[in-house]
C-alpha cells in the first residue's frame, strides 16, 4: 500500500488525473479491447479498480477529492486508510500512512509546503468565467482553462499536456508539484471522436478516452525526467446515456457511483 504521509514527507511529487465523466465499464471495456494501451501499461496490473465517488457530479465530486474524500475501494476494508486527509475531528479513515494537513484542502495544504500546484481546466466548473467557475481553480497557485482546454475542442488533451509540459519546465528541478488536469474529452459532446455520429453513447465515450490515451506519454515522460510522481487517476463520475431510463448525471445510479481508479507511483529517471 501507498505510504502517501512519508512521499510527501520527501517531497514527492504528485500527478492527479480527472477522466470527467467516464464511466467504470467504458475505462474497464476499452482496457480489455486494447484501445488504451499507453494507460495499460502505466496502471497497476493493466487495469483499472472499480470504486466508489463520494458525489455524482463534477463540483462536489472534486470538493470531497481536494480535501482528501478520494473514490473507496468496494467493498471497503474495515482498515481502510485514506491517502490524504486534512485534519477533522473524529476521522476513522486515517493512520500512519495517511498525510495530513491542517488547510481546508490538499492543494492550499501542499502549497504551504511549498509545492507548486497547477491546475489545468477542462469542464465548465473550472472555466473562471464567472465567481462559481473560479471556486476549484482558486484552491491552486496556477490556474489555466481557455476553450481550447474544454469540451468543444477536439484537441483537449493535447492542449493540456502542452501547457502542463511548459509549466514543468519552468519550475526548478528541486520545487515539488501538483500537476492537476481535469480531461474534459470524455465529457459530452463526446460523439466529435467517432466520425459520422451525432449522439453520445457508451461508444463514443471509449473512443474519446481512447484519444487521450493517445496524448498522454509527453506528460508523463515530463513528470518522469523530474523524479519519482505519486499518480492518482480517476473519474469523477459517471454519467447515464439511458440506462434504466437515466440520461446524464447528478443523480444515483451505479453508472454514475462507481469509477475507475489507479494510485500508483512513478519511478524518476534517475531511479531507472
Amino acid at each position: 500500500m501507498i505510504d502517501a504521509r512519508h512521499l510527501i514527507e520527501q517531497r514527492t511529487s504528485i500527478l492527479w488525473l480527472t477522466f470527467d465523466t467516464l464511466r467504470y465499464d467504458v475505462a474497464s471495456q476499452a482496457m480489455q479491447q486494447g484501445r488504451t494501451p499507453f494507460l495499460q501499461q502505466l496502471l497497476p496490473g493493466g487495469q483499472w479498480q472499480k470504486r466508489h465517488t463520494p458525489a455524482t457530479f463534477t463540483y462536489a465530486a472534486h470538493h470531497a477529492f481536494f480535501s482528501g474524500y478520494l473514490p473507496t475501494p468496494i467493498p471497503k476494508p474495515a482498515d481502510y486508510q485514506r491517502l490524504f486527509a486534512c485534519e477533522f475531528a473524529g476521522s476513522s479513515t486515517t493512520g500512519d500512512r495517511t498525510w495530513q494537513c491542517q488547510a481546508a484542502t490538499l492543494p492550499q495544504g501542499l502549497a504551504e509546503l511549498g509545492y507548486h500546484t497547477l491546475c489545468i481546466g477542462g469542464v465548465g466548473f473550472f472555466n473562471r468565467q464567472n465567481p462559481l467557475g473560479r471556486v476549484l481553480p482558486g484552491l491552486f497557485k496556477e490556474q489555466h482553462w481557455s476553450v481550447e482546454t474544454g469540451v468543444t475542442e477536439y484537441h483537449s488533451t493535447r492542449n493540456q499536456v502542452a501547457i502542463a509540459r511548459d509549466a514543468l519546465q519552468r519550475l526548478s528541478a528541486d520545487t515539488p508539484s501538483l500537476v492537476f488536469i481535469n480531461l474534459s474529452a470524455m465529457h459530452q459532446p463526446n460523439c466529435m471522436y467517432s466520425p459520422g455520429v451525432n449522439e453520445d453513447s457508451t461508444a463514443t465515450q471509449l473512443e474519446a478516452l481512447a484519444y487521450v490515451d493517445g496524448e498522454l506519454a509527453p506528460l508523463i515522460d515530463a513528470m518522469h525526467r523530474r523524479g519519482d510522481t505519486l499518480c492518482l487517476f480517476s473519474s469523477d463520475h459517471g454519467t447515464a446515456y439511458g440506462d434504466e431510463g437515466v440520461t446524464g448525471h447528478g443523480v444515483a445510479h451505479p453508472c454514475i457511483w462507481e469509477v475507475p481508479y489507479a494510485e500508483f507511483v512513478l519511478p524518476g529517471a534517475s531511479q531507472e
